[in-house]
């Protein structure tokens, strides 16, 4: 049986509605299903969220379904530790690409990062860069919780010469999410010439708009329905 579309009321436009157009409507929970990969493009087109990103087994349902809309399909990719060998990665990239994704998520390699690996870090991200291809922007996910404020300018740097199109703050799965702290400093680090994505535990309209005022261009959160209405959040499961 061919799964109904969810009908959904868009809410009244209001100051913390106009946040929709910047936040990625993320879902990577162990046991998210079809179901709600389909309930998240549902709110995505109702709420005029930017992307649904989800686990890459769910991203051809969800490109089938935003094909012919303005929302963009993501996946993640290394995620979430970023230790998967940059082969791997480069191949999750390229099968991400061929099935529907137009931005990738990815963990930079924290490991050769904290080792002074530097080169090998660059040419991560820069496997992953070439596996997408033009059509797919890469955000690099710096995992900012775990590291100095030299190594996120390190990171920052690195992405910017490797071809990634964001630098992101956290999985959302580690120790820590985004600050406001950690924001201004990616945006201070790549001034205009790359987005700053802010995700992990951003929850309230309060949350999105300390991040924005920051200097983030994209927020990912799995609470965007309740940032653009200003609702409180429920608790996190």
């Amino acid at each position: 049986m061919t799964p109904q579309p969810l009908t959904l009321t868009p809410p009244p436009l209001t100051a913390a509605s106009s946040l929709a157009g910047l936040i990625d409507h993320t879902l990577l929970q162990p046991c998210t299903t079809p179901a709600d990969a389909q309930r998240l493009c549902e709110e995505a087109l109702t709420y005029g969220f930017c992307s649904v990103c989800v686990y890459p087994a769910l991203l051809p349902a969800v490109a089938r379904h935003l094909a012919g809309t303005t929302v963009i399909p993501c996946t993640v990719v290394g995620f979430p530790h970023g230790a998967n060998l940059a082969g791997t990665k480069a191949a999750e990239a390229e099968a991400a690409a061929a099935n529907g994704a137009r931005e990738v998520d990815m963990v930079i390699a924290l490991w050769a990062l904290k080792s002074g690996q530097y080169t090998l870090a660059g040419a991560d991200i820069h496997g992953v860069v070439n596996a997408t291809g033009p059509g797919c922007a890469v955000k690099v996910i710096l995992e900012t919780c775990l590291l100095t404020d030299d190594e996120k300018i390190l990171a920052c740097k690195l992405a910017m010469d490797n071809g990634a199109a964001f630098v992101k703050t956290s999985t959302g799965l580690s120790s820590g999410g985004a600050t406001v702290h950690d924001v201004e400093l990616l945006r201070r680090t790549v001034g205009s010439a790359m987005g700053v994505k802010a995700s992990g535990g951003i929850r309230t309209t309060r949350d999105a708009l300390a991040m924005i005022a920051a200097g983030a261009s994209r927020l990912g959160t799995s609470a965007g329905i309740q940032i653009v209405t200003g609702t409180t959040p429920s608790p996190p499961t």
